[in-house]
């Protein structure tokens, strides 16, 4: 089993029975005060003292060899010398998630966290998925610094462990896991558009597609698991698919999944109601806030009023029928909408912050009347402040080449852009986390 260098060594033998060599020495010493006090007495009272006093050197000297024996056979050396400044002193902890797999037989589970304790490794939590053959066992671990994720797992391999992934945590893992689950159901209750992003948050770094309605009728696919893919109903009609390439689902997890779902059916659609007021440089009011399907009929008639330039713009050509698009994009299951509404209540702009796969796309269509007045940089700004809060990394926007307010705006966010053209299609992509930051490193073993 590889050995990896404990956090608190355990105390060495020279530090054991040492209670049994104070005991032979303090025996040796009233030994000898007797022995020097009869020697005295005899030597100065007696005719044979010289004799006597032979006798007694001849004792002390066999105490002498006697005592030394005795510490050599029992390896009382004194300690070995102090380490110099900073030897030995562990480094910093790292956070690891480690899930394996075990044997369903009792002492199994207990093997493992032996080895990892043997290691020096410290168990912050426990979460137990049963199969129907095994066990999965997922471990959110504190380890010495210097250990890799690879040493982990040949440690847990050679306790009974299979299947063993690895990967580092963070102090968000630290919370306890009925915690997180209220915490994403209070966040699915608040708001529809929070359903892909909770499922998402539940299960890692994973892909969540949410598939609508087929048009003919035909009835949405059953609820379903399958190694590393999960099906389930989406109570809008459609789908929701979650796939997870490392690491396979378990039946506790798909069970978490469906409770979420449900409670997002039961509450039906609903939506935050808050609303931000301002006004633009000439002095008109606007309100910013989040839409959804009951705006379909104003944003219908706003792309009615908009030419076909600026369609053609948003949706990369010309656009026939506008419900192709808006009931997708107005669906909270798809992604976050905002619209801006005048001081009368007209629907004059639409931005939206798309969830597509692990990208997400960007994209505004501004009625041309109120184009160049600062609402589509506010708008764009909103939207990354939607995705940051979600959690995810970088947002695109897709647009023609020569669209140069798009990239005007885009520029204007002051984070760091990535440009791809293809075929006259701009492909603008903004790195919402620091640069340069690599991802986790997690590592697959099979034992």
């Amino acid at each position: 089993m590889p050995q990896l260098t404990p956090s608190n060594p355990r105390p060495s033998r020279a530090h054991r029975h040492h209670w049994r060599r104070d005991l032979v020495e303090l025996a040796a010493l009233f030994t000898a005060v007797a022995a020097a006090d009869l020697v005295a007495d005899v030597v100065v009272h007696g005719p044979e003292g010289p004799v006597l006093l032979a006798a007694s050197a001849v004792a002390l000297l066999a105490t002498a060899g006697f005592h030394t024996w005795w510490a050599r056979r029992h390896s009382h050396a004194p300690p070995g010398p102090a380490p110099a400044d900073g030897a030995g002193e562990p480094g910093p902890a790292t956070l690891w998630r480690l899930r394996t797999t075990v044997r369903d037989t009792p002492g199994s589970l207990g093997a493992v966290c032996m080895a990892l304790a043997d290691a020096g490794v410290d168990i912050l939590t426990l979460q137990t998925h049963p199969l129907a053959d095994g066990t999965v066992d997922e471990f959110l671990l504190r380890a010495p610094g210097s250990v890799p994720a690879l040493a982990l797992s040949q440690v847990v391999g050679a306790a009974g462990g299979r299947d063993t992934w690895t990967e580092r945590a963070d102090a968000h893992d630290l919370v306890d896991t009925p915690t997180r689950m209220l915490t994403l159901a209070t966040r699915t209750a608040l708001d529809a558009a929070e359903l892909p992003l909770a499922l998402r948050q539940l299960f890692g770094r994973c892909t969540i597609r949410s598939v609508p309605a087929a048009k003919d009728g035909t009835p949405a696919p059953e609820e379903s698991l399958t190694e590393t893919v999960m099906t389930l109903r989406d109570p809008s009609g459609g789908t929701i698919t979650v796939e997870r390439a490392y690491l396979p689902f378990t039946p506790t997890e798909f069970a978490r999944a469906r409770a979420l779902v449900e409670l997002d059916s039961r509450l039906g659609v609903r939506m935050p109601e808050s609303k931000d007021v301002l006004t633009l440089p000439e002095g008109n009011e606007i309100t910013i806030r989040r839409a959804g399907l009951e705006d379909l009929p104003a944003a219908r008639a706003m792309h009615d009023r908009c030419s076909p330039a600026t369609l053609a713009q948003r949706y990369h050509g010309p656009v026939p029928d506008a419900d192709r698009y808006l009931k997708h994009l107005l669906s909270p299951r798809f992604g976050r909408t905002l619209a801006v509404e005048t001081a009368s209540g007209r629907l004059v702009a639409l931005a939206h912050l798309l969830w597509d796969g692990d990208e997400n796309e960007v994209a505004l269509l501004v009625e041309d009347d109120w184009q160049r007045r600062g609402i589509g940089a506010e708008l764009l700004r909103k939207l990354v402040g939607h995705a940051v809060e979600a959690g995810r990394g970088s947002v695109y926007a897709v647009t023609q080449a020569n669209n140069t307010g798009m990239v005007a705006t885009m520029r204007d966010l002051g984070l760091p852009l990535d440009y791809q053209v293809e075929d006259g299609t701009l492909v603008i992509t903004a790195t919402l986390a620091p640069s340069g930051v690599p991802s986790p490193p997690k590592v697959t073993s099979r034992n």
